[in-house]
């Protein structure tokens, strides 16, 4: 983001606005037209049209407690797409990494793993040899973080006070302080800035964390975004990053190749949408009648259904506390129908107290707890796919593993799942898997 930024300010013709939150696409249709926004340093309501679209907002980590994913991680684009009527795909399949800082959610990389470090249970035992004697430390982030989970299941694994949270250790001694200097300096500032443990001279404490969406926009292969199964694209709109799923990661992303995603699909989606904004007419930036009541109608949810509303008892950050905990205990590494279902229900049940959410802060100027409570109404919608995605696939793929269905079921379920928007609740439909070269295979470690 850093080069990016940098990159962009080379250009006159540029114009970043910053502090700006978007509320809602504006699709006319079947084309994308636009969006709406708040401008938080003066809380004014801006349309902004446009010829040409890409969703790059990333992933939505927030739905969790406990996540390496920074606070503005909340999924906007997902929700923004999915109420205009774009399907989403496979968001059951949130990745869990297996190492993040307890009890901080802090990533502590894969290479601290594949510098040579163990993983320890309280035990001191390298717990990995029963899991994948193959590959030890180096198995797969699902198999890593499903037997860090299984020896805390099974009393092998430590508690964290503070949080009460179960960790086991990441041991980087017998690796050497010139070594890890050398090779994992941040690593080392880290542990010591945030938990004021020097894993020179002691192992860390770590656990798995929500890390990414594989899920994401339903996309086609050139990150265009589509309206249906496989037939219908939105000319003018794409969708790039976290935030789309062309579905390169499948059901269980590799480490890094989310920067390659961004690489390749940022260049890709970038030239087609200049190139279509450049050929496209100028009347598509009119303000029709129709646009204008759309505009209308979003205004009068955010500031009279929300920030102007007279009565509304509900605590927001009671509510978005209860869906973190919910997310963390049942729609975590391990999942069963009973969890989804007592899931589902109680994110239901929170959907259902949000239009009552109490907003304190009553001006315009950068009210932050407006934008709260508008990131949460999109978590709690995403909690709701997410967790319904996860009860209906009856199986296990990837970073989804139900323990009721420990198997993989390609006869049945190798097929993507979409998740189209109804008034009365998420309907889904699915679509087939492209294969090209590689035929799935039972993976053995």
């Amino acid at each position: 983001l850093s080069t990016l930024y940098d990159n962009v300010l080379r250009f006159d013709n540029v114009e970043i606005m910053h502090e700006h939150f978007v509320t809602s696409l504006i699709m006319d249709n079947g084309v994308f037209k636009g969006v709406t926004a708040i401008d938080l340093r003066t809380g004014e309501f801006k349309v902004i049209l446009a010829k040409a679209g890409i969703i790059a907002t990333g992933g939505n980590g927030r739905v969790y407690k406990f996540t390496t994913m920074a606070w503005s991680s909340t999924g906007d684009g997902y929700s923004l797409a999915y109420r205009a009527g774009i399907p989403l795909k496979d968001m059951e399949f949130p990745q869990f990494h297996p190492t993040a800082l307890v009890p901080n959610g802090i990533l502590i990389t894969e290479g601290a793993r594949g510098e040579g470090g163990y993983l320890l249970n309280k035990e001191g035992e390298r717990f990995m040899k029963n899991y994948a004697p193959s590959r030890m430390e180096l198995a797969p982030r699902d198999i890593v973080s499903r037997s860090i989970i299984t020896e805390c299941l099974q009393g092998r694994g430590f508690v964290d006070e503070e949080s009460g949270l179960c960790y086991v250790l990441l041991d980087l001694r017998h690796l050497g302080e010139d070594r890890i200097n050398t090779r994992l300096p941040m690593i080392r500032e880290i542990a010591i800035k945030t938990l004021g443990i020097d894993p020179v001279e002691e192992p860390i404490p770590v656990r798995p964390a929500m890390h990414y969406m594989m899920g994401g926009i339903h996309v086609d292969l050139y990150g265009q975004v589509m309206l249906d199964e496989d037939k219908t694209r939105v000319p003018n709109l794409w969708a790039a990053g976290e935030a789309a799923n062309v579905s390169v990661h499948g059901a269980n992303r590799l480490g890094s190749n989310s920067l390659s995603e961004c690489l390749v699909w940022g260049r890709l989606t970038g030239a087609a949408a200049a190139k279509y904004a450049m050929n496209a007419p100028d009347t598509m930036l009119e303000y029709t009648g129709d646009i204008e009541t759309k505009v209308s109608r979003e205004e009068s949810r955010v500031f009279d259904k929300l920030l102007h509303k007279e009565v509304g008892a509900e605590n927001p950050y009671a509510i978005k506390d209860e869906m973190n905990r919910t997310m963390d205990t049942y729609v975590y590494v391990f999942r069963d129908k009973s969890g989804l279902e007592e899931a589902y229900s109680t994110i239901k049940r929170l959907r259902d107290r949000f239009p009552n959410v109490r907003i304190e802060d009553k001006g315009r100027y950068y009210n932050t707890n407006l934008r709260d409570v508008l990131e949460l109404d999109f978590l709690l919608e995403q909690a709701e796919l997410i967790t319904i995605g996860a009860l209906t696939r009856t199986e296990s793929r990837g970073a989804h593993y139900r323990l009721d269905y420990p198997k993989r079921d390609d006869v049945n379920w190798l097929k993507h799942t979409l998740y189209f928007y109804t008034a009365e609740g998420p309907r889904l439909s699915y679509v087939p898997v492209r294969i090209t070269r590689w035929k799935p295979e039972e993976r053995k470690y």
